[in-house]
């Protein structure tokens, strides 16, 4: 989502008339090969000429529980319909059980895992391969957050508006625990990530994270769209050089050209959902999150057909 924050902003303030910022930008953006060891004949097939579905991945490697290695925390599937007059933003838990095809050096894969080891055993093409294959829905380009850099994001805007659905105290903050009171708050950009990182707080674990997520990805539209922002050469400045910084997208991605499609889109044109699930259970020894195959088969049925009322109603 950081990413399509960028191009937005790129164009919604105008900035795009100095090529040679532009240029600058874009070429401080890394990118990454994401399908080039993706065999074609196991993709899904083109349904509606023009829709887009972007693959967001998301890794916090100074998260303190992160001990497993290189495997992305956040996945959503956004959905740009056809007339790019909104997008839908699907949420799939890391944990869910899914079938991951077996990776280009043979090693791994080819069984029955929790969806984000499909990027520790084969980076980007496996883990698009896998979530292709569990959607049945193409993937046309991906982008990639590091966490690393959220802080920096958040501070660039001059923090962002959250409001809290329920206190807690999370015990893996930046530098120590903090407490989260009720109600409305200005977070910076550390309390913004401690925020989106918690779980262990809620009964619902990793499903409350991703709900405090999407939060963050709205909070952080609402006040890059705002004309405290985009009026403030210096303040837009700095949120996309810290942007850029935080961000890589696939080879193919054009950013000049999402930019213009998107340039309209703001906070009250999207909608966020979670992957239907049908909760939480065991397998062997791994906590695992079991995804509902009748709901997500009509959810991203939709997805495929570009039919957003379909997609808003299956998504509830």
């Amino acid at each position: 989502m950081i990413v399509l924050l960028v191009v937005v902003l790129l164009v919604g303030g105008g900035v795009l008339a100095g090529g040679l910022y532009y240029r600058s930008v874009n070429s401080s953006i890394d990118r990454v090969e994401a399908f080039e060891d993706v065999p074609e004949e196991s993709r899904p097939q083109v349904e509606v000429k023009g829709a887009m579905n972007i693959m967001i991945l998301g890794s916090d490697s100074r998260d303190p529980e992160n001990t497993g290695g290189s495997r992305s925390d956040t996945i959503i599937l956004a959905h740009l319909p056809k007339g790019r007059a909104s997008a839908q933003l699907i949420s799939i838990p890391r944990d869910t059980w899914v079938p991951v095809p077996r990776s280009k050096n043979g090693k791994h894969g080819g069984r029955d895992a929790k969806i984000n080891a499909a990027y520790a055993w084969g980076g980007v093409p496996l883990m698009v391969q896998t979530v292709e294959q569990f959607t049945g829905v193409r993937i046309d380009h991906v982008t990639m957050v590091d966490f690393s850099g959220f802080k920096e994001i958040v501070d660039a805007l001059g923090g962002v508006e959250i409001d809290v659905e329920k206190g807690f105290t999370t015990a893996y903050a930046l530098g120590g625990s903090r407490t989260f009171a009720k109600g409305p708050q200005t977070m910076d950009g550390a309390a913004a990530l401690d925020y989106a990182r918690e779980r262990h707080a809620f009964a619902d674990g990793d499903f409350a994270r991703i709900r405090h997520q999407q939060q963050v990805i709205k909070a952080i539209l609402d006040k890059a769209a705002s004309g405290g922002v985009l009026g403030n050469p210096s303040k837009l400045n700095s949120f996309v050089k810290a942007t850029s910084k935080a961000v890589a997208v696939d080879n193919s991605l054009s950013l000049l050209d999402l930019a213009m499609e998107l340039r309209e889109l703001r906070s009250g044109n999207l909608a966020f959902f979670t992957c239907p699930t049908k909760g939480t259970g065991w397998v062997g020894s791994e906590s695992v999150v079991f995804a509902d195959a009748t709901k997500s088969k009509k959810l991203f049925e939709a997805v495929r057909r570009d039919s957003v009322p379909d997609i808003l109603s299956a998504g509830k």
